[in-house]
């Protein structure tokens, strides 16, 4: 989550404020790659979302193994940038996340990326404007230079006491204003989204048909009660 205004529009959207960790260090979370999308394929509808979400952001794909890695030294690590739509399901993602973990089913169900990698050498990373429009329509503008951790920085927190691998991909978390929910806007079946970044060119998917509802656990009675 290395963008101020989308922590700050979230939290506000929610009634609360960003947590002072954010600023602390570059907190993330790792979702599943065997979920992964790419560009023109078909977002599967979860059947326990009524919700569903775009995010615009970078993936920053390793190129070279490294650990313990500093900032000033971690780029040369990264081959390269492609486009990341993190796909959202805000209503089970907020219940998740009353429980101090996840998200889970609120991320997992797809993440897309594409429409190829942009070598770094090709790219003003400091400074790429970074659009989404959702059937022709834009509904987000702004520019990776708002981002409040750096690109190094991202990597070299990744890789404290970890080892980085070749094909890894890390996401920035998403720009200001890059998501539906910052915008009091929810996708709906049928969607085309298209995510551009400035040197990457455009990510484009469309949101399936919601699947009917499954089994739902029940809820508990604590112990203590």
């Amino acid at each position: 989550m290395a963008f101020e205004q989308h922590a700050r529009n979230a939290a506000k959207r929610m009634g609360t404020s960003p947590a002072d960790e954010i600023f602390r260090r570059p907190v993330y979370y790792k979702g599943n790659p065997l979920t992964l999308i790419g560009h023109d394929q078909e977002v599967p509808w979860p059947n326990y979302t009524d919700y569903m979400d775009y995010e615009l952001e970078l993936g920053l794909v390793i190129g070279k193994i490294g650990s313990d890695l500093t900032p000033d030294v971690a780029l040369e690590h990264l081959l390269g940038v492609t486009i990341f739509n993190d796909f959202s399901a805000r209503d089970i993602q907020r219940q998740e996340m009353r429980g101090s973990l996840g998200p889970a089913k609120g991320k997992d169900f797809a993440t897309a990326v594409g429409p190829w990698i942009t070598t770094r050498d090709e790219l003003d990373l400091e400074n790429l404007t970074m659009v989404a429009r959702v059937n022709g329509e834009e509904w987000t503008r702004n520019s990776s230079s708002t981002i409040t951790w750096s690109f190094g920085e991202l990597i070299a927190y990744a890789s404290k006491s970890e080892t980085l691998w070749p094909g890894e991909l890390l996401g920035t978390g998403t720009v200001g204003f890059g998501c539906g929910f910052e915008l009091g806007k929810k996708l709906q079946p049928g969607d085309v989204i298209e995510l551009e970044v400035e040197g990457i060119g455009i990510l484009r998917n469309r949101t399936g048909q919601p699947q009917p509802r499954g089994w739902e656990p029940q809820p508990r009675a604590s112990l203590t009660q």
